[in-house]
């Protein structure tokens, strides 16, 4: 098997996610380009790929001999990503994680999973220890004498979970006077107004969005919510809390090696502005093989009969892929947690940069290198492979375009 490449994922990115036009025209708002924005954003894009998050380190690259390699075709500072990239259009590159989302479901790649999900969540990142608010997007961070030491940025996160392969797609910042909340409902409605009505089929979330407008919103999309049920919805928690602590569990499995017990019903009331006829509760008691024991009840409006009751407390675990493949991956390995340039828009664009390049990432690894019997190669595998491949020299007329 040939070794993968820069040049090679350039043309995957290009020929097969078919992103050449976007990278061309990624929304540039510069009066004066005299640097192609393709050059600036790809090299950004390969940067974040090779786990080197910083200005800086992306302008070391292009000063450097693998820069033939890299697919870009002149140098330039770190100056002039910050110029460029606050004034890019942050709508095409959601448009672009979208289109490659999309391609992938019609390329069979969720061909495994009878059901797709999308979880919603929200994150802080970028920490800065300033004493004055540096942009819009700072809220302050507090001492236990409530005086400010920092300021720290949030966004809620919506992901492609439940298929084998975690897609991040999309990033809603929030600042002081908004709330997670408030994002999660902006960010659904753009997901599925750009993925159309019947590419997911259900959201997963925490607790915190276990709202009757939320949960209304979700079913006028056509998607069934699966929601943590915990005591900010009191009448149906201690609703579920009574009927179930004191009955044995339904039903009991077996699901990767752990004694999974299950308690689930369909007939609770709904509370307040809810349009559900009835809610479905499930519970379940996951014993670890470490002697943990998990108890937590979920909220949905699925039939059983659609739904059976492991199936759904598979779709309830797949919340943790936006924490553990989404916030964990973006942060420690993608430059989440880096602020670049302080600037608002610029802050939202280097989040949707490592949303791009975890989508291109995952989709040119687990899909496109893993076609025939070659075993999955690592994330960490596939860093050092381009790495050591930039060393080389690069081949006579090598396309950059």
């Amino acid at each position: 098997m040939k070794l993968p490449t820069a040049a090679k994922l350039w043309r995957y990115v290009r020929y097969r996610l078919r992103l050449g036009a976007f990278f061309r025209r990624p929304g540039d708002g510069r009066s004066s380009p005299q640097i192609p924005a393709k050059d600036l954003l790809w090299s950004q894009v390969l940067a974040r790929i090779l786990r080197q998050n910083s200005f800086l380190s992306v302008e070391a690259m292009v000063r450097s001999p693998a820069r033939r390699n890299m697919q870009v075709s002149r140098t330039f500072g770190d100056d002039a990503l910050s110029y460029f990239n606050e004034r890019l259009d942050p709508g095409r590159i959601r448009e672009a994680v979208v289109q490659s989302a999309r391609r992938a479901k019609r390329n069979k790649a969720f061909r495994h999973s009878p059901l797709i999900g999308l979880a919603i969540d929200g994150t802080g990142a970028g920490h800065t220890f300033s004493l004055e608010p540096l942009c819009p997007l700072c809220r302050p961070v507090k001492d236990p004498n409530n005086q400010v030491i920092g300021y720290l940025h949030y966004f809620t996160m919506i992901s492609v979970v439940g298929t084998g392969i975690t897609l991040p797609l999309d990033v809603e910042p929030y600042g002081p006077g908004d709330s997670e909340y408030s994002a999660g409902h902006r960010v659904i409605a753009r997901a599925i107004e750009n993925l159309g009505p019947r590419f997911a089929d259900y959201v997963v979330a925490d607790g915190k969005f276990a709202a009757a407008p939320f949960l209304n919103h979700l079913n006028e999309l056509h998607l069934f919510p699966v929601v943590r049920l915990k005591a900010n919805v009191p009448e149906l928690f201690n609703a579920a809390q009574q009927r179930f602590t004191h009955e044995p569990p339904y039903h009991v499995y077996r699901h990767e090696g752990e004694k999974i017990e299950v308690w689930d019903a369909d007939d609770f009331d709904p509370w307040g502005d809810l349009n559900w006829k009835t809610v479905r509760v499930l519970r379940y008691r996951q014993h670890k093989r470490n002697g943990e024991i998990v108890d937590a009840l979920w909220l949905t409006n699925v039939p059983t009969r659609r739904v059976g009751s492991l199936r759904l407390f598979e779709i309830a675990k797949s919340r943790w892929e936006i924490e553990n493949q989404g916030f964990n991956d973006g942060k420690n390995r993608y430059g989440m947690e880096h602020i670049c340039h302080h600037d608002a828009n610029a802050i939202l664009i280097g989040w949707l940069i490592a949303v791009l390049a975890m989508v291109i990432e995952r989709l040119f690894r687990l899909c496109y290198l893993h076609r025939g019997t070659h075993p999955v190669r690592t994330a960490i595998d596939l860093v050092r492979l381009l790495c050591l491949a930039l060393g080389r020299p690069a081949p006579r007329g090598v396309d950059t375009s």
